[in-house]
């Protein structure tokens, strides 16, 4: 069993990599959260400009981009989450989940 134990790595290059890999990913998910951010943020400034010419006693119309924007990055967020639990550190794979649940409850509070 000499071979099994030279192909090892040792804890501190293992922490090293999961650190690294957390920090990756982590970073991915921001950028994907300020692509949708900014996404949302150019539809509200469309819609200011589209309702001037709207009514006092009209309704305005439902908006489902926030819903759908955070709801496809909680998707996509806890997909990696899962795919991170299985095969990856599992630190990384419970921030993943948190991040996940707090997307959620966020897409769920644009819910009309």
């Amino acid at each position: 069993m000499p071979e099994l134990a030279d192909n090892e790595p040792s804890r501190g290059v293992s922490a090293v990599t999961s650190g690294c890999l957390l920090l990756l990913v982590l970073m991915a998910d921001v950028a994907a959260a300020l692509l949708v951010v900014i996404v949302l943020t150019v539809r509200r400034l469309g819609r200011m400009d589209a309702g001037s010419g709207q009514t006092a006693t009209s309704a305005p119309p439902l908006d489902w981009g926030p819903v759908l924007g955070f709801g496809g990055l909680a998707l996509a967020v806890g997909v990696t989450a899962v795919v991170l639990l299985r095969i990856g550190p599992r630190v990384i794979g419970a921030v993943q989940l948190t991040l996940c649940v707090f997307l959620v409850v966020h897409a769920l509070r644009f819910w009309p």
